[in-house]
């Protein structure tokens, strides 16, 4: 009776005790992320009514055990439910929001840039050419002309949002 392991195919073999318990663990982490995200951005992730109402009721519950036990019931809802779809949209959530702070950084840089470098000014006109010339060079001239002040950035911060615009 000499049978190789090769000779049988992957699915008849079950998944081992310790592969389980490592899949309910991040089913369980990923239900405790969900509870860490905005009712909107909960909106967006496929998920049962009942997960949905126990996942909203975990901020409420404040109690170090209770808010355990909680979470662990999550965990245990989650294994019911569509882990692949509901952890696909999480990462799709979450690469949103990446993208929008990097876009946030490259403002600021740019405000930066601009409020320092006389020399950039051209190039910002080259990356966006719709965008005020006119307005711009203003925004530019009243920014420097705080910051020499000792004022508080008022322009500045018309500076950015008028840069947040050229980006939209």
């Amino acid at each position: 009776m000499t049978e190789k392991h090769d000779e049988y195919p992957d699915e008849d073999f079950e998944k081992s005790k310790s592969a389980v318990k490592r899949d309910m663990q991040a089913l369980h982490d990923l239900g405790v992320k969900l509870t860490e995200l905005t009712p909107a951005q909960q909106a967006k992730i496929p998920m049962s009514d009942t997960l949905r109402s126990s996942i909203e009721e975990a901020p409420h519950i404040t109690q170090n055990s209770g808010r355990k036990r909680h979470l662990k019931f999550i965990g245990k809802l989650m294994r019911k439910e569509d882990g692949d779809a509901i952890q696909t949209a999480y990462e799709n959530l979450m690469d949103g929001q990446h993208q929008n702070v990097r876009q946030h950084h490259q403002m600021e840089q740019w405000r930066d840039l601009l409020l320092k470098d006389n020399n950039a000014l051209p190039e910002f006109i080259q990356q966006f050419p719709e965008c005020d010339r006119q307005q711009l060079r203003q925004l530019i001239r009243a920014s420097q002309k705080e910051t020499s002040l000792n004022k508080p950035p008022a322009s500045a911060r018309k500076l950015f949002k008028f840069i947040r615009e050229c980006f939209d």
